[in-house]
């Protein structure tokens, strides 16, 4: 018989194997190659095997239909009725198949159906539109369920294919690619540091009406010199708490607080003015951002496209935002 991811490559016949569904396919691949070549013999060297062979199989194919498939005699051979509604069907079937492996095995150069990802609901909203963009405008065939929550998806029960993270991971199941880093600074508005001291050192922050992101702080924090490696950690009573990154950058804009946050969504705002990084020295630790999925012996050409084209653009997207701050 042939091997299903390679029609043309022989291998040998078994009777436990006959009965197998995934057998059927390959008898009706022989007897496409059958009909396509216009005999055994030619079908034969097209598969790489003998005449007996073929012959063989279309017997197997047509004891297993029922039906009588061709008509042969010494000189000739004519699809009976059956025969000719069969390779209507068995062809159609085969080219699926062939598809279909191509695109479980990632073999497959234009990728098709729909991929659901879930990302961070800031970084998804603004910094990954243009790299999604970049990919669906290359494989024309895919569609993307975007859906926007700061939290590792149970991917089973929510029918999830992978998953941008950020921060540590819960399950250590799941296959995590490290797409990069992600810096967090210091920031405050110009109009909360008005008639104050700008501050030097981490204890200066302890006096400051505070801003806390529930999903990485809460009411203490560690910062870093990268320098010097010195430590100091901050306890505070938060005066807003919020689980959101807008939120956060909002507030910290109007005044309301100091707030620890991802350096790329504060980039433009410390360019502009809007707010100011304190204590640039001095880093909360970087979070890590991963491509997460599920473990499985065998991935769709939709999703591992997905994941070179998010390994190769996520690292360059947050380096240009940081630029604007180094």
């Amino acid at each position: 018989m042939t091997d299903p991811r390679n029609p043309s490559t022989p291998i040998a016949d078994s009777p436990a194997g006959r009965a197998g569904g995934a057998d059927r396919v390959e008898l009706m691949q022989t007897f496409v190659r059958i009909v396509e070549a216009g005999s055994l013999s030619a079908a034969a060297a097209l598969l790489g095997t003998t005449q007996p062979t073929v012959s063989r199989r279309l017997q197997m194919l047509e004891r297993s239909l029922g039906l009588r498939l061709l008509q042969r005699s010494t000189h000739r051979m004519k699809l009976t009725e059956d025969g000719e509604r069969c390779f209507a069907r068995a062809k159609e079937l085969v080219m699926s198949w062939e598809a279909f492996e191509a695109d479980l095995r990632g073999t497959g150069n234009d990728p098709e159906g729909t991929l659901r990802v879930l990302a961070p609901h800031a970084f998804g909203q603004e910094m990954m539109i243009g790299p999604l963009a970049d990919f669906l405008e290359r494989y024309t065939g895919m569609k993307v369920h975007w859906f926007l929550q700061d939290r590792e998806p149970d991917f089973i029960a929510e029918g999830i294919d992978c998953a941008i993270h950020v921060g540590e991971l819960r399950d250590p199941s799941n296959v995590a690619i490290l797409l990069t880093d992600v810096p967090r600074i210091v920031v405050a508005s110009p109009a909360l540091l008005a008639g104050r001291p700008v501050p030097t050192h981490p204890e200066a922050l302890a006096s400051l009406p505070w801003l806390s992101l529930t999903t990485f702080y809460r009411n203490e924090i560690t910062l870093t010199h990268e320098q010097t490696h010195e430590t100091a950690r901050l306890t505070f009573d938060p005066r807003m708490s919020t689980d959101n990154l807008y939120a956060l950058r909002s507030a910290a804009i109007r005044g309301l607080g100091v707030g620890v946050c991802s350096a790329w969504l504060m980039a433009e705002d410390v360019a502009q003015g809007r707010l100011i990084q304190l204590l640039p020295q001095w880093r909360s630790s970087a979070l890590p951002m991963y491509l997460i999925y599920p473990y499985a012996k065998i991935y769709p050409a939709r999703l591992l496209r997905f994941i070179e084209a998010m390994r190769a653009a996520i690292p360059a997207v947050i380096d240009a935002e940081q630029r604007k701050i180094r």
